[in-house]
């Protein structure tokens, strides 16, 4: 009789496939190969409170010492949309749109981020937010 996993195959926070398929391997350490990558799985990151994995992949000259996720009253995030993504060598830009709610009342949070690449990683440096 073959084995079967009882695993629950959940959807990726991102918006990706499977979360096991999509941004768990980088949450676990695996390298993103591009800009959108790092940030989807920050977002993944924020909705499953992982703070050390957007702490390391946040770049060290604009990396604040914490960010205090579980501050009360808490962002339920509930989508996103990315509008671009490129890269240029060593420098990378994705623009996108998360929604999420705090206290029953809604939000956009548009971003146009800034990513690079350093000894083979990229990092978030920082972003333009509009929120509404």
């Amino acid at each position: 009789m073959p084995v079967t996993s009882t695993v629950k195959a959940e959807p990726c926070p991102c918006g990706g496939a499977q979360y096991q398929q999509c941004c768990q391997p980088y949450h676990q350490g695996h390298r993103v190969e591009t800009p959108e990558q790092l940030m989807r799985s920050r977002y993944s990151a924020y909705v499953l409170g992982l703070e050390d994995y957007l702490l390391a992949s946040w770049h060290a000259s604009t990396r604040p010492s914490q960010l205090d996720l579980n501050e009360e009253p808490k962002a339920k995030w509930l989508g996103l949309t990315v509008h671009h993504a490129e890269s240029d060598g060593d420098q990378g830009v994705v623009s996108f749109v998360a929604r999420y709610k705090v206290g029953g009342r809604a939000y956009r949070l548009s971003e146009h981020s800034r990513f690079v690449r350093e000894e083979g990683r990229w990092f978030y440096v920082d972003g333009e937010v509009a929120e509404s």
